[in-house]
């Protein structure tokens, strides 16, 4: 495989909007599609990771310390004078496999923030590129080795120097949202700083080209920082007492504007409604009741079957949830010109 598979980052910086969730339901999805995906956790709370791997399994690779067997295993090496380590990867199906996340990962959050200033210098350029590059690094390393399709990243609801750096390692974005003041508000403080992060790494691309003529740096290729927004997914409200169904589409609507002027910076055309928004990739239901049973049996919802529960009306909402997520997955396809 020549051309290197898209990296799509699922990204709000507020928390609870069904993020870590609909990573994974993805990556099955794509898998079943029979593409070969890399999941890769970089968020510290490791959440992605718990949900694909037995908890004795996790304790196992944090507790070992094998260089490369987290995402943070991987980066280790950098902190002192060793080079990005080879991730050895866990292979939850013939075509889905994972860099696992590590909770120590937020220790490497310092020597990010430090290598960014020193990134924009005209000397000793290698060493900043490298760290601030490193996640690029690990995620094409790993792709190389399953001949990835694709590769789904989940980071931490923060817009800090671990976020920054795997961002400016994404061609495509995609935020999760919930319908409700604090989503709205973090969507507001989202876009702007996509672009200042795009145009800070274009920055440093171009003095970074234009030092290295002039010195002696080994090649390696550096990510592009695409950062391009395709869409938003909406996470549906249950029916609850305290969530009336008016405040939940007051919220609702408001999204469209609000995603075209903060993300995409542009003024909105028209009056769209989120049910019509051609920006909206999905409105996701909860299926609470299934949700427990897919965690216990450690499976995507739309797979489970009698055996594992899923029995009388949740048959139906099992085969809801298959067309759901499948719908979802080929509208991100198109999207980012994967043939599926």
């Amino acid at each position: 495989m020549n051309e290197k598979p898209p990296v799509l980052t699922f990204f709000n910086n507020k928390g609870g909007v069904g993020k870590t969730s609909l990573i994974y339901h993805l990556a099955w999805m794509f898998a079943c599609l029979r593409k070969r995906v890399l999941a890769v956790d970089i968020d510290p709370q490791s959440n992605l990771t718990a949900a694909f791997m037995e908890e004795d399994a996790i304790e196992k690779i944090w507790n070992d310390q094998q260089t490369g067997t987290t995402i943070f295993h991987c980066l280790k090496p950098l902190t002192g004078v060793g080079d990005i380590a080879d991730p050895i990867l866990q292979e939850i199906t013939s075509d889905l496999y994972l860099i696992p996340g590590d909770v120590e990962l937020s220790s490497f959050e310092e020597s990010l923030s430090s290598q960014w200033p020193n990134s924009m210098g005209d000397n000793n350029l290698y060493r900043p590129m490298r760290i601030l590059s490193a996640f690029w690094q690990v995620m094409q390393m790993g792709a190389r080795k399953i001949k990835a399709d694709i590769i789904l990243v989940d980071i931490g609801p923060n817009l800090g120097a671990i976020n920054r750096s795997v961002l400016i390692a994404t061609d495509y974005v995609i935020i999760p949202l919930g319908a409700d003041l604090f989503s709205l508000q973090g969507l507001k403080n989202l876009g702007p700083t996509l672009r200042d992060w795009k145009s800070l790494w274009n920055k440093r691309l171009d003095n970074w080209d234009a030092c290295r003529e002039s010195a002696d740096y080994a090649e390696f290729e550096l990510p592009k920082g695409r950062m391009q927004a395709i869409g938003y997914v909406c996470q549906q409200h249950g029916v609850r007492l305290d969530r009336p169904v008016r405040a939940y589409e007051k919220w609702v609507n408001q999204i469209p504007e609000v995603y075209r002027t903060a993300v995409l910076d542009q003024q909105p055309e028209g009056i769209y409604k989120q049910a019509n928004d051609p920006e909206c990739l999905a409105t996701i239901k909860h299926y609470r009741s299934l949700v427990p049973m897919g965690q216990e049996k450690r499976k995507p919802i739309f797979k489970l079957t009698s055996a594992d529960g899923a029995i009388g009306s949740h048959v139906n909402a099992v085969q809801d949830a298959k067309n759901d997520f499948e719908e979802l997955a080929r509208k991100i396809a198109s999207k980012i010109g994967l043939i599926l």
